[in-house]
């Protein structure tokens, strides 16, 4: 079935984000390694990534790493500290050949020095590309997202920098770490788990969910496309009601 013929570019979601989960759990069921799992899950990513600049999207977020993930094992831990800089380095072409800018959400500081200077070093041999922003989530929560903007907020206000009645919900979001993208209009989270994990709790206030019982690493350009198809058959209305669309 060509599910891309179905796909109306005219209500292409502008930003979409995506909490890739089951890698390791996609490996269980194959009788592989968790990291194995990981490595076949950053193939998912190269060809959602290389579909999602082709049709046109402008931005995507990819929740890479969370402050949770922290508790994981540490050998799992390191092997996606490792595949993240391997996989920053191998894939730059790519993203230069289809048009794509790296960018990156979280507590960067936090990573090791490596992974911090492959994702810098990615990002700036990726900032001249204009078709599509792919930003990294990376030592990233949403909780910990607001704690970190609360407290420049609350700095600003004692500086004097701002005044408390000039604080509303557009100066919230221009001190958030995605305060260069717009809000997603549609989350897409594989694996069958039907929750937020602490992603983007404030920028999706009216995304649209996408629960998929694919696991990641077998999610790819047609899943990918069945998303966007649901996406496209919803009515947003945004405290609205029909009539008045």
């Amino acid at each position: 079935m060509d599910l891309r013929s179905e796909i109306s570019m005219e209500k292409l979601p502008e930003h979409i984000a995506i909490i890739m989960d089951g890698n390791g759990r996609w490996a269980k069921s194959k009788g592989k390694a968790r990291v194995i799992g990981h490595r076949e899950g950053v193939k998912s990513v190269r060809e959602v990534t290389e579909v999602a600049a082709r049709l046109g999207i402008k931005y995507m977020t990819l929740y890479a790493f969370s402050t949770e993930n922290w508790n994981r094992p540490k050998f799992e831990v390191n092997a996606l500290m490792n595949l993240l800089v391997e996989t920053l380095r191998k894939e730059v072409p790519t993203l230069n050949k289809n048009g794509i800018r790296l960018e990156s959400i979280g507590d960067i500081s936090a990573l090791p020095k490596k992974s911090q200077n492959a994702l810098e070093q990615a990002k700036e041999k990726t900032k001249g590309n204009t078709k599509m922003s792919l930003i990294i989530a990376l030592n990233y929560s949403g909780r910990d997202e607001m704690v970190r903007t609360v407290q420049k907020i609350a700095a600003k206000a004692k500086d004097g920098v701002v005044k408390v009645d000039e604080i509303n919900a557009n100066f919230i979001s221009n001190e958030l770490d995605t305060k260069n993208f717009p809000d997603p209009e549609l989350l897409i989270r594989t694996s069958g788990e039907t929750r937020i994990s602490n992603f983007l709790l404030w920028q999706i206030a009216y995304s649209e969910f996408y629960f998929t019982p694919v696991y990641w690493p077998a999610f790819r350009e047609n899943e990918f496309y069945e998303a966007i198809i649901d996406f496209q058959q919803r009515e947003r209305r945004f405290g609205k009601i029909s009539e008045q669309l």
